[in-house]
């Protein structure tokens, strides 16, 4: 199975205890493991993935429709490790690899071009090879 690169999301939302999701992730580093816990019992999503950095503060959790699938695999018997990716104004990126296999950061991508007159920014692109 290829590794992925999968979004935090609720990155501004704020933790009972401890640092601010967003202070953890701006200190975490590329390349810095990442732990995954499911939430079976979230009130708001049975299938929530929550997402903590290797200090234990939780930095969200994974998409939704990305957390169906992280989750189905686990059940399948396959082992996820993931590690920090890249922290952008909105959003958070992990590497996840499966079975054994160690998550690797994909290769840097060139600064995305200045929006044009229209105020078109382009989503960075992710290599999921």
């Amino acid at each position: 199975m290829r590794p992925l690169s999968l979004a935090i999301v609720g990155i501004d939302y704020p933790n009972k205890r401890g640092p601010a999701r967003r202070f953890e992730l701006e200190i975490c580093r590329p390349g810095e493991p990442i732990e995954l816990r499911p939430e079976p019992n979230n009130p708001h999503d049975e299938h929530a993935i929550a997402v903590f950095s290797c200090r234990g503060i939780q930095l969200g959790y994974l998409a939704s429709e990305r957390a169906v699938l992280i989750g189905t695999l686990r059940r399948q018997g396959h082992e996820a490790a993931a590690i920090f990716q890249a922290l952008e104004p909105k959003v958070g990126w992990i590497r996840v690899a499966f079975d054994s296999e160690e998550p690797v950061l994909p290769a840097p991508k060139p600064h995305a071009p200045e929006p044009g007159a229209d105020g078109f920014w382009p989503d960075p692109v992710w290599d999921d090879d």
